[in-house]
């Protein structure tokens, strides 16, 4: 049957990279998230902003807030709100080692990425610390260093 195809493999929808230059990344996870099924479709679209995304525990539960999954433009009445808060699938154990991490002052939960994984939507989220404006600085200096010295390795070998 040509609608019963499953996807295979993986397909980043939406990345985070201000987080990788604000944060830096202690522990990541991949963590299902439950979708109403007109998210799914914006999402298949390939729309969606992580950029002001965070996970935070209310009782026992993680959720993800901040995201913006835009509304299915085919959907009707039935059609999602674009920031909902919506629940994070973990196992138990990694729900209370990721509790127990985030107890540390100035310890937060990012999402990276929001991606699908066999046709199943997940989302990559990190334990993170903030960055300070000097650390900033003295990574983004590093990493135009290490491009610098590339280019010249490049470079002497390219005559």
């Amino acid at each position: 049957m040509a609608g019963d195809k499953k996807q295979d493999g993986t397909k980043v929808i939406a990345s985070n990279r201000k987080a990788r230059h604000d944060y830096l990344i202690e522990d990541t996870f991949e963590a299902g998230i439950a979708l109403m099924g007109t998210e799914v479709k914006a999402l298949r679209m390939g729309r969606a902003n992580l950029t002001d995304g965070f996970a935070v525990f209310y009782g026992d539960e993680l959720y993800l807030e901040g995201a913006h999954i835009p509304e299915y433009v085919n959907g009707t009445w039935t059609n999602h709100t674009p920031r909902r808060r919506r629940k994070l699938l973990l196992h138990r154990h990694q729900l209370d080692k990721i509790h127990a991490k985030t107890q540390a002052s100035g310890r937060t939960i990012v999402p990276l990425s929001l991606y699908f994984v066999d046709g199943r939507v997940k989302v990559e989220i990190a334990i993170a610390t903030g960055k300070k404006q000097y650390d900033k600085r003295h990574a983004l200096k590093e990493q135009q260093d290490r491009r610098e010295a590339e280019r010249a390795v490049f470079g002497r070998h390219r005559r």
